[in-house]
């Protein structure tokens, strides 16, 4: 059984979950599921970055110790991931001694294979604190961070422990060229190679007078006990979490698959696998930087301003529903935009009218003329249209042509598209009322809940709930969710017994 480890970034704990945040998760969350329909040991990883000054100054505005913080936004987020169905098999959190004892044995696993990539220098800097990062001059504009245009950038000056990431500048270029699958889509793998070409800085791999976080595994020249600077905390979550470094090897180490926001793809494609170069460990497979969900323009964020009540969004019309507009209208290799009147039109037009519809109809009418068992029936050109629209959809989840739940399920709906077509073309209805073309009946019938059954395992990944009501409504065996994507060529629906149960997508 094929192992397939996923990642996503783990979110800072200093706000609620926005919209951002849920993309992220319900888009690996889709392949997470793909991969276990399609046989997979799949293990799953999110989780919360708890330490840094971002998380320290939202405590201190609060009033609050730090933990307590960060313990009440992991609660805030686990309940909000419950809600949309995503299925992880770990949540790991930053402030927990395992991680904790992970971050300073990989530290001095570098300091002990590679002593000269950490040395001490004094360094000064435009920091942001939303990025956690210094900021280079191609990084402000009117005096701002990009990614951070409200925040006020502060000027630190500090003596820490730096990493000596110019030494790996020409293995990064030469791991990037020659495994184009290592960093997708396209666009993020050209910026991280004209990033190199522009030269790399060696980073600060530490933080003096500031104390939330891991404390650095050597003191300072002066005796001086500093803090592991939150990237060197956050990255290794990943590799923390698989239990380094008691398991170095044999265990769920390397990651098959970082799923990230674009805007940190430098961390993970140049910073993290710099780190795992020095430590003598193996680099992730492939990393997959997404774009933002922006809404009149504007990306979600705390600091900006943009904010779009998550939990009223998913109550519009439901934790699927939700899961399926946005997976369906934000591209997963760029930029998209969230408005209520697109989840209103795609809710009607693609879930009600056009799924929910032929679901209602197919099992309505195996109902009404079959006595509510489904007739034997042959494989018709039906399956054969669906068969090069499926084979797409597995290359749009499988990392052949990358990692594009949007363009999946534009193909399922393909598929739905097809089966309505069917239904009119065939007419069931007048079928029925002329004895000599019963059979023609039964075929039709037969075809429709044989393609019911694809489309119902087709969506699990996106819309776990509804895939379930579907498969049990077609009367098919087991549950959905144990299904395997090899066997939907050789479906036998013959003898199954439907009932029609409430409306798959009701309309308001």
């Amino acid at each position: 059984m094929p192992k397939f480890y996923i990642t996503t970034a783990i979110d800072y704990a200093n706000g609620d979950p926005h919209l951002g945040h849920a993309f992220e998760k319900i888009g690996a969350d889709s392949i997470a599921r793909y991969h276990r329909l399609r046989g997979d040991d799949v293990h799953f990883l999110i989780g919360m970055d708890e330490h840094g000054q971002k998380v320290a100054q939202s405590a201190a505005e609060r009033g609050v110790p730090p933990q307590q913080l960060t313990d009440e936004v992991a609660e805030v987020f686990q309940a909000m991931w419950g809600r949309l169905a995503i299925s992880n098999d770990q949540f790991i959190r930053t402030t927990s001694e395992p991680h904790r004892a992970g971050v300073r044995a990989l530290i001095t696993r570098i300091f002990e294979r590679n002593p000269d990539d950490f040395y001490e220098r004094s360094y000064e800097g435009w920091y942001c604190v939303g990025c956690e990062a210094f900021k280079q001059d191609d990084e402000i504009v009117d005096g701002k961070c990009v990614l951070h245009p409200t925040r006020t950038l502060e000027w630190v000056k500090e003596r820490n422990w730096f990493f000596r990431l110019s030494r790996y500048e020409d293995f990064l270029r030469r791991h990037i060229e020659t495994r184009r699958a290592f960093l997708q889509p396209e666009s993020r793998r050209n910026e991280i190679l004209g990033l190199l070409d522009q030269g790399l800085d060696d980073i600060s791999a530490s933080r003096s007078r500031f104390s939330w976080g891991v404390p650095f595994p050597k003191a300072s020249s002066d005796g001086e006990q500093q803090t592991t600077y939150v990237w060197f905390d956050a990255l290794p979550n990943y590799l923390t979490a698989t239990g380094f470094p008691d398991a170095v090897t044999g265990g769920q180490w390397p990651a098959q698959l970082h799923v990230i926001g674009k805007d940190i793809t430098r961390f993970h494609c140049v910073i993290w696998p710099a780190m795992l170069e020095s430590a003598g460990l193996p680099l992730p497979d492939r990393v997959w930087a997404h774009g933002f969900v922006t809404m009149g323009g504007e990306r979600f964020s705390k600091s900006a301003g943009v904010r779009l009540d998550l939990g009223e969004a998913v109550e519009r019309y439901g934790s699927d529903a939700f899961r399926y507009f946005l997976l369906r209208e934000v591209p997963f290799d760029g930029d998209g935009s969230f408005s209520w009147e697109r989840f209103e039109e795609r809710y009607t037009a693609d879930l009600a009218n056009a799924f929910g519809n032929l679901a209602s109809r197919a099992i309505a009418m195996v109902e009404r003329y079959c006595g509510s068992v489904v007739p034997a029936g042959a494989p018709n050109e039906v399956d054969a249209a669906d068969a090069a629209d499926i084979a797409l959809y597995h290359a749009s989840m499988d990392g052949t042509r990358g990692y594009l739940p949007n363009e999946a399920l534009r193909l399922v709906w393909s598929t739905v598209a097809r089966g309505n077509e069917y239904v009119d073309r065939q007419a069931p209805w007048k079928l029925a009322k002329d004895p000599t073309r019963r059979r023609e009946l039964e075929e039709t019938l037969s075809t429709l809940v044989r393609q019911l059954a694809r489309q119902a395992v087709l969506v699990a990944p996106f819309m776990p709930a509804k895939a379930e009501e579907l498969w049990t409504q077609l009367g098919a065996p087991g549950r959905v969710h144990e299904q395997r994507f090899e066997r939907l060529g050789q479906l036998d629906v013959s003898a199954w017994r439907v009932h029609k149960g409430a409306s798959l997508f009701p309309k308001g």
